[in-house]
């Protein structure tokens, strides 16, 4: 938080005379601007909203109560020996006010002279382009480790609960990523429930952060039990990903290794690419951030980039945490003519930040097929590799099989000689649809699963490899000419 108090106190300090600070978490700001004024004495603090007007001045509060124009009259006529912070809420709601909007450019150069600064805050606020030059922006982060053990270690004081450090610590962790508020409403719960707070605040914590994913619109929390067990083949896929996994140790950093940035998984559909995303997650004990590409896009021009911004600054407050981009050529494949720009200036966004990211986030994006995906995304260091998940090779088959076959029917023993033979160029999707509907075969006359019901179920489904040949014919040159790895040991 120093960087951003630091960063805060110099904007004061230089005269920046409009400051509008991103954040949803109105109290906080007020909190941390009143620090910053203290820290910058004899500056201080005034607050005004529309309904109570000016606050925390002594002889001016209530003035310009429901009357934004005559708070700014108020500022303007202030005397430069008293500089003066003037935090406005909701205050951009009367910018698109051509009287407001000309008072605050009026201001942004009179209030140099004077050492007056006004600070804006709100959550979501698209500034007028005419604004747009005046104001120097300010992203709020949410509460950084310090904060949150301060913060819990103060609500344990205030009900006279001591808590024990390694609690404290394991609370602060799992803190990391919610808001001052929504910190503040688990432990009301906890002491509500217990009269102190301690470890059984966990789930608590892990609730409040599903919740918080929950407003989001493009983000989903995806509950996942899926492990690395539950996919046959790919060894040399998973391979790669215990080495990964490693490298989010602490010993790591020491070792001198970066974080891993993420992997792009590319093939057929049904080749196990949504399971792979799912058992990172769970093997890793990560939460699993699934991003829906087509609401990025959806609605209003414009908010799209605003979305990217607040999706990458909830996915960075989860960390350590698994970001599943599912279907990735579909939303970043598009025509940019068609959108306005709008999807390239999406994708560059997240690619600048894939690219210098220092946060936990393991990115997951799968994609069908390569055809569609821009070149920018495929350069080495979006992802620290690319692999193709081809259809299983015979061994791979037989793998995929049994797992099924011990899954649903376990005990049984069938020989699969035959049908391995006879599905070749399936999808390990279109497997498991076989030993299923081999199962109805058996079920709908009562009797155990037999070899021949297999055998029939296989030669009643077309898989996608005979439908879509070609497209699959160009995966594989392409991935062939070293731009992909091979995910299982073997591609026959």
């Amino acid at each position: 938080m120093h960087n951003w108090n630091d960063h805060f106190d110099l904007l004061i300090k230089s005269r920046t005379p409009l400051i509008f600070i991103r954040s949803r978490e109105e109290e906080r700001v007020e909190t941390l601007v009143d620090q910053a004024s203290k820290r910058l004495s004899p500056r201080r603090l005034a607050t005004w909203d529309y309904i109570n007007g000016l606050q925390r001045l002594l002889n001016s509060d209530g003035i310009g109560a429901k009357q934004p124009m005559a708070v700014l009259q108020w500022l303007q006529n202030l005397e430069s020996s008293t500089p003066t912070i003037l935090l406005a809420k909701d205050f951009h709601k009367f910018s698109e006010d051509a009287g407001i909007a000309r008072m605050l450019r009026n201001l942004a150069s009179e209030l140099r002279e004077k050492a007056h600064t006004i600070v804006l805050v709100a959550a979501d606020w698209d500034p007028p382009k005419d604004l747009e030059d005046l104001l120097t922006i300010l992203d709020l982060p949410l509460p950084k480790e310090n904060e949150l053990r301060s913060l819990l270690r103060n609500i344990a004081n205030a009900s006279d609960s001591t808590l024990e450090k390694d609690v404290l610590e394991e609370l602060t962790h799992a803190c990391s990523g919610l808001s001052e508020i929504r910190v503040r409403q688990v432990a009301a719960r906890a002491l509500a429930q217990r009269g102190r707070l301690s470890k059984e605040d966990l789930s608590e914590v892990l609730e409040e952060k599903r919740q918080s994913i929950a407003q989001s619109e493009v983000l989903e929390y995806f509950e996942t039990n899926a492990t690395q067990g539950d996919i046959g083949g790919l060894d040399s896929l998973k391979n790669w990903l215990n080495q990964r996994h490693q490298a989010f140790s602490d010993e790591a950093r020491t070792f001198g290794l970066p974080l891993p940035r993420g992997v792009l998984l590319i093939g057929p559909q049904g080749t196990g690419k949504s399971l792979t995303a799912k058992a990172i997650a769970h093997s890793w004990s990560m939460p699993l951030l699934r991003l829906d590409v087509g609401r990025l896009f959806a609605g209003l021009v414009g908010a799209s980039e605003a979305r990217t911004r607040e999706t990458i600054h909830r996915a960075e407050a989860m960390a350590p945490c698994v970001l599943w981009i599912d279907e990735i050529d579909k939303g970043f494949g598009g025509d940019a003519r068609s959108d306005g720009g709008t999807s390239q200036r999406v994708l560059a966004n997240v690619l600048t930040w894939m690219a210098e990211k220092t946060s936990a986030v393991f990115v997951v994006a799968t994609a069908n097929g390569v055809d569609r995906l821009p070149p920018e995304l495929l350069r080495k260091g979006r992802f620290d590799e690319i692999f193709l998940l081809d259809l299983p090779s015979r061994q791979e088959r037989s793998s995929i099989l049994r797992l099924h076959i011990n899954r649903k029917r376990p005990g049984i023993s069938i020989p699969l000689e035959a049908i391995i033979d006879r599905t070749e160029g399936f999808s390990g999707a279109e497997l498991e649809q076989t030993v299923i509907e081999g199962m109805h075969f058996a079920f709908a006359e009562k009797r155990e699963l037999l070899e021949t019901d297999l055998i029939l179920a296989s030669s009643q489904l077309i898989p996608l490899s005979r439908t879509a040949k070609e497209q699959l014919k160009f995966l594989k040159e392409w991935a062939s000419s070293g731009r992909a790895r091979p995910a299982s040991l073997k591609i026959k």
